[in-house]
C-alpha cells in the first residue's frame, strides 16, 4: 500500500536556506476533469472517472508517453463533509464496472493509488507511489521533493473532490450523538466551518477598524476572475457575477462570515506533471519551474487560533517561502493564495507582505485596482470564490500564467515571472513558488 508522505519531506522550518533543488525540478503538463455540482450516478462522472480524465489530460498536455512516467502522488482524501450514507446501498453497477481494489469505496468516495494504477493500465513504468494527505498544495510539494530527491523522474500529481447528494457536513461522525476528542467541544453543538475564521476576522475588524463590507471589490473580483477560468465550476455551470449588492445582502451563516464566505462544495479533479529540468526541455509546455516549498505545522493554544497566533504563522511562513526560494516580495508578479474561507484570506497576503502592505491593510489595499489588468493583481485564479471548492485553482493558474497560456484570465498589468500558491489555513499549510525561469 502507499504510505503517506513523512513530515522530514516538508521544509517547516526557519533557517533551512535555499532549498538544495531550486530550479531544478519543473511542472509543465495540466489536466483537469469536469466539475459539476454533485455526483450524478454515472460511471464517467464518477470521483474515479473524472480522476483518470485529469490525468489523461495531463499527460497529452505535457506530450509525454504515458510508459516513460515513473511516480504519481495523490491526495486520498477527496472530502472535508460529504461522506457515502451510512445504510445507503453501494453503487456496485459503477464500481464493478472498474478494476477493484479491496475498498468498495475506491474511487467512489476516496482514492488510492493502487485503484489508479488498476484502471489506467498505460502507466506501466510507475515505480514509485506516495500519498500527500490533504490536499493538492500538500501533495505537489511531495511531488516536488520526490523528483528533486531523484525518487522519481517524470511525476503525475492528482487532487480530486466528490460531492454526494445531502447537507455538507451532515455525515460521517457529525451524524453520531459524540463526537471525539476536541472536535466534541468544536463542533458537537453546532458551529458551522467557517467559526473560527469568523472569530479571526471580527477580532481583525476590531483591531485595526475595519468593516466585512470592505470584502466585497475582493469577493467581486474572485469571482470574474473565476468566471475566465474555463475548468471551473461557476464558468461551465453557472456563469453569475457576484456583485456587491449580492454580497453585502447574503445571509449570515457565522457572523462575520456570510453565505458567499464560504465555498461551494463540487465534483471535481486535476492532475499536473512534474518532472526534472532537463526532461522538462523536450516536453510540450514551457516548463514552470519550482524555486522552493514550504509548510505551516502551527498548532494553536485552544481549539482556535487566535488573530495574533495566524499574524504570527502567516508571518513566519512568508519568511520560509522567501528564504528557500531566494527571493523577496518584492519579486512576486501577483498573489495566488488560498480562499476557502474567503475572511482569511488577507492573512495569507498580509503574511507575504505583497506590495508592501503589513498586517492591517489588505482590506484597504482591496480597494484599490486589484484586477489582472493592473499592477497589483489579487488572486487571478479566481480561488475557491471564482470556481468552487478544489484548493487547487491558483495553482493552475500560477502554472498557466507563467507558461503565457492562462487565456482571457492572463494578468497583463505585470510581466508574469514569480509566484507563490498555496494553503488551506493560515495556520497550516504548503506552498510553493513558482518561477518562469530556473534561476
Amino acid at each position: 500500500m502507499t504510505e503517506n508522505a513523512p513530515e522530514s519531506v516538508f521544509r517547516s522550518s526557519e533557517g533551512l536556506g535555499l532549498w538544495e533543488h531550486r530550479g531544478k525540478v519543473a511542472a509543465v503538463g495540466v489536466g483537469h476533469g469536469p466539475t459539476s455540482r454533485r455526483w450524478d450516478g454515472d460511471r464517467e462522472t464518477s470521483l474515479g472517472g473524472i480522476s483518470i480524465d485529469a490525468l489523461r489530460k495531463a499527460i497529452a498536455d505535457a506530450g509525454v508517453d504515458p510508459a516513460d512516467i515513473d511516480g504519481l502522488v495523490i491526495d486520498p482524501h477527496s472530502t472535508t463533509g460529504a461522506f457515502w450514507p451510512k445504510g445507503d446501498p453501494l453503487p456496485t453497477e459503477v464500481i464493478e464496472s472498474y478494476q477493484q481494489t479491496d475498498d468498495p469505496l475506491d474511487g467512489i468516495a476516496k482514492l488510492s493509488a493502487e485503484w489508479i494504477l488498476k484502471n489506467m493500465p498505460e502507466l506501466t513504468g510507475v515505480k514509485f507511489t506516495m500519498n500527500g494527505v490533504g490536499c493538492m498544495s500538500r501533495a505537489i510539494c511531495v511531488a516536488a521533493q520526490a523528483v528533486g530527491d531523484g525518487q522519481t523522474h517524470t511525476c503525475l500529481v492528482l487532487k480530486s473532490w466528490h460531492n454526494f447528494e445531502g447537507r455538507y457536513y451532515q455525515g460521517g461522525s457529525n451524524a453520531g450523538s459524540d463526537l471525539p476528542g476536541s472536535a466534541a467541544l468544536r463542533a458537537l453543538w453546532g458551529a458551522p466551518a467557517c467559526y473560527g475564521t469568523a472569530l479571526q476576522f471580527a477580532e481583525y475588524c476590531g483591531k485595526y477598524g475595519k468593516s466585512h463590507d470592505m470584502m466585497a471589490p475582493f469577493m467581486e473580483n474572485s469571482r470574474q476572475n473565476g468566471l475566465r477560468f474555463p475548468e471551473g465550476y461557476w464558468y461551465q455551470h453557472r456563469p453569475e457575477e457576484l456583485t456587491e449588492e449580492d454580497y453585502l445582502a447574503a445571509r449570515w451563516i457565522a457572523k462575520p462570515a456570510s453565505l458567499f464566505d464560504n465555498d461551494i462544495p463540487i465534483m471535481c479533479s486535476a492532475a499536473y506533471l512534474y518532472t526534472t529540468s532537463e526532461r522538462a526541455q523536450h516536453m510540450a509546455q514551457k516548463p514552470v519551474y519550482i524555486l522552493n516549498h514550504a509548510s505551516s505545522r502551527t498548532r494553536p493554544r485552544s481549539l482556535f487560533p487566535t488573530l495574533d497566533e495566524v499574524e504570527a504563522d502567516t508571518a513566519r511562513t512568508g519568511r520560509k517561502i522567501y528564504e528557500g526560494a531566494g527571493i523577496t516580495a518584492d519579486d512576486l508578479s501577483f498573489e495566488n493564495m488560498y480562499d476557502g474561507f474567503s475572511l482569511f484570506h488577507q492573512f495569507h497576503v498580509e503574511g507575504l507582505g505583497y506590495r508592501g502592505i503589513g498586517f492591517g491593510d489588505a482590506l484597504d489595499f482591496y480597494q484599490t485596482d486589484i484586477s489582472i489588468e493592473g499592477k497589483n493583481p489579487i488572486s487571478p485564479s479566481g480561488g475557491n470564490v471564482g470556481s468552487g471548492r478544489s484548493r487547487f485553482w491558483m495553482h493552475t493558474d500560477c502554472i498557466q500564467q507563467l507558461q503565457g497560456r492562462a487565456g482571457d484570465r492572463q494578468v497583463t498589468g505585470v510581466k508574469p515571472e514569480v509566484a507563490v500558491s498555496g494553503g488551506p489555513m493560515p495556520t497550516g499549510g504548503d506552498y510553493t513558488v513558482w518561477s518562469a525561469t530556473p534561476d
